[in-house]
């Protein structure tokens, strides 16, 4: 069944492609299978984080205008909050993108994080990958938002940019660490805002103190809404995607990508039944311990 999914998705079928996100997304079998058999092109990935309000929408829509501009096809994966009554997407009707809904070169996706902690959605690499066997030349994933433990995105794409606002000030400094370690790309979003060019003085400082890139991470002003600074992002990312990788960073995400797939794969053999067999035996004595019973039961 999925290999028929597969080909049809190479055939730049938009439909056997948002049916196949939908049975990945509901966990239907075969899936990895499927993919390990699959020669999967490489296509230019693009995270696209930051705090809530900085305008990661706004901007999303901006660059997929400039992409249509210059003649590229585009599938955008925007991961949304969950709604605590269906499980499905709370911002799933995406208004700032709906110009874009009926475009022929543009394909949009909204997939909720199901409680995922890293703000994205738990079968996100294997949809990611279903995506690239697409058509579309340019792949944007947009997150929920980013903190300390919020950095997933990082792991995923090729090039990771961070949106910010010039009122971010004293949420940079609790982010600090993971935003200096994921981002290829700073945007000042909202620079005709007061404080503009103070905020982004501030985020040049905590760079200079912070070397762990080896270089200094380029800043990009722009006003997402009138379409300012958005072709400069884009040149910016260009020249990222065709610098030579660093081949330490890429082994690392290599590696959290297939500890996140064998740690998915363990969990799907764990039979439910049997651990909460294991688990109401295990609590009838007084000695009880958690820790103890995990360690027992994964040997």
């Amino acid at each position: 069944m999925w290999h028929q999914w597969i080909e049809q998705i190479q055939q730049g079928d938009t439909r056997a492609l948002a049916r196949a996100i939908s049975l990945a997304e509901n966990e239907t079998a075969g899936l990895i299978e499927a993919l390990a058999k699959t020669s999967i092109p490489q296509k230019p990935v693009i995270g696209i984080t930051g705090p809530p309000g900085a305008g990661k929408s706004t901007l999303t829509d901006a660059l997929i205008g400039a992409l249509i501009q210059n003649g590229k096809s585009v599938a955008v994966i925007c991961v949304d909050p969950s709604s605590p009554f269906h499980q499905g997407a709370v911002l799933g009707d995406r208004i700032r993108m709906s110009e874009w809904y009926t475009h022929p070169n543009v394909y949009i996706r909204s997939l909720a994080t199901r409680g995922a902690l890293g703000g994205l959605h738990p079968r996100i690499l294997e949809i990611t990958d279903l995506v690239k066997c697409f058509t579309a030349d340019w792949i944007l994933i947009e997150t929920v938002g980013v903190g300390q433990s919020e950095v997933e995105v990082a792991g995923l794409a090729d090039r990771t940019v961070v949106v910010l606002v010039p009122e971010a000030g004293d949420e940079i400094q609790t982010m600090k660490a993971g935003l200096l370690e994921i981002a290829d790309l700073f945007v000042v979003n909202k620079s005709d805002r007061p404080d503009a060019d103070r905020f982004r003085s501030h985020l040049e400082r905590m760079m200079q103190e912070d070397r762990s890139h080896g270089s200094i991470t380029p800043i990009i002003n722009a006003i997402a809404t009138e379409k300012k600074g958005i072709e400069e992002i884009l040149t910016h990312l260009n020249e990222l995607l065709r610098a030579p990788s660093q081949l330490h960073r890429n082994r690392m995400l290599l590696l959290e990508k297939a500890k996140h797939l064998l740690r998915e794969q363990w969990l799907r053999k764990l039979d439910g039944g049997k651990m909460k067999e294991s688990l109401d035996r295990a609590m009838q004595s007084p000695l009880f311990n958690l820790y103890a019973w995990v360690k027992d039961y994964a040997d």
